[in-house]
């Protein structure tokens, strides 16, 4: 099975949680014979053409000079484009076309019409979801890209049930051209040891004090600003400091928020950090808060279950599939500040009851989330019903 794999970010550009998915994906699909070739915009660095554990990257310069995101977006579509024809040309052709989100719809829909093949597309989360409505000319152009999917794809994807009965609702798609399939990680980057002590000391957390992490991008759709003014409810005597991870635009009205309050001090940020930087916070962590308004999966959440952290997570979407509560995570409710400041307590305080959760999630992760199986699953969805 020859596959074309179409992704506006794929490692080392990494913009969100799409980059590790395909490239998971992808490395999976070939341990199982596929063969795998992803279209993807170019990164300072990194060769243009290249195969990386059995998968055949081709990276594209975006030539055009772009005044906004959007033109960017159209003129990535057309240059992936050019290159995924002269690859079918040069390759004998593909099976199918996998698209990841809306941002290659475009070129999605070119290839399978240039191919004459199966589209198959993966959503990863939805416009209207994200924002909370489609009012503004972008969102109205991203909702619509993200109907044209579903209508020009023979199977679509998603990672969640909750995620399913919104595609179903919002795009009226027919319930069996729909495939819930969850994300993975990979969870050997985990197997390491890491230097707890000496980790905490980096990012202010001394002897007697306990971290607290945050990871994700700094948008309304994180709840960030929730988790914030949870810090300020917490009992003194948990000595608790919160690390930020992650940027994005709202950063400095966070920054203003914490900064603002008497617990400024026991709030940092920190920016983008490395992977393995990341992996060693997580590791080091005493409770990781994924406090979102909005999750069709929670890639974070596997990441702190994976890692030995206890996880407290807003209970939504997908998210609320992934955590089963006082089972392996703490579930609250989303934009409440009350809930999450007692989601943190309850892990903060009770040894043995994080000792439970922590297990459980580790065991869950590998018998549940692991890249074969997905790959399996995936395969599953390519092939036609006969």
């Amino acid at each position: 099975m020859k596959v074309l794999t179409l992704t506006w970010e794929y490692s080392p550009r990494i913009v969100g949680g799409i980059s590790r998915h395909v490239e998971g994906l992808s490395e999976a699909l070939v341990r199982r014979g596929a063969e795998v070739h992803v279209v993807t915009p170019d990164f300072p660095g990194v060769p243009y053409e290249e195969i990386v554990r059995g998968v055949h990257i081709h990276r594209v310069s975006v030539e055009t000079p772009a005044p906004d995101f959007t033109t960017w977006v159209m003129l990535m579509n057309h240059y992936l484009a050019k290159r995924a024809a002269d690859l079918a040309n040069s390759l004998g052709g593909f099976d199918l076309v996998h698209a990841h989100d809306w941002l290659v719809t475009p070129v999605g829909i070119e290839s399978k019409h240039f191919l004459g093949s199966d589209l198959i597309t993966t959503l990863h989360s939805l416009e209207f979801k994200r924002v909370g409505s489609i009012s503004s000319p972008f969102s109205r152009m991203v909702d619509s890209l993200e109907w044209w999917s579903t209508y020009e794809s023979r199977r679509v994807i998603v990672c969640s049930n909750s995620m399913k009965w919104d595609v179903i609702h919002k795009f009226s798609v027919p319930e069996e051209k729909i495939m819930v399939i969850p994300n993975s990680i990979d969870t050997s980057k985990f197997d390491l040891h890491v230097d707890r002590r000496s980790v905490r000391l980096r990012y202010g957390v001394h002897n007697g004090e306990r971290l607290v992490l945050f990871l994700g991008r700094l948008t309304p759709q994180k709840g960030c600003e929730y988790l914030i003014k949870a810090m300020r409810l917490l009992p003194s005597h948990l000595n608790a400091k919160l690390i930020v991870v992650g940027d994005g635009w709202m950063r400095n009205d966070l920054e203003r928020e914490a900064f603002g309050s008497d617990i400024g001090w026991r709030v940092r940020f920190t920016g983008f950090l490395p992977d393995g930087e990341v992996v060693q916070l997580l590791k080091s962590a005493d409770a990781l808060v994924v406090p979102s308004v909005y999750e069709p999966f929670g890639m974070v959440a596997l990441e702190g279950m994976a890692a030995g952290a206890p996880v407290v997570a807003s209970n939504v979407d997908g998210l609320s599939e992934v955590i089963k509560h006082d089972y392996n995570g703490v579930l609250v409710y989303s934009r409440d500040p009350s809930s999450i400041a007692w989601g943190i307590n309850r892990v903060l305080s009770d040894s043995g009851y994080v000792q439970w959760i922590v297990g459980n999630a580790r065991t869950i992760i590998h018998e549940k989330y692991n890249w074969d199986a997905i790959a399996s699953l995936t395969i599953d969805a390519y092939k036609r019903e006969e």
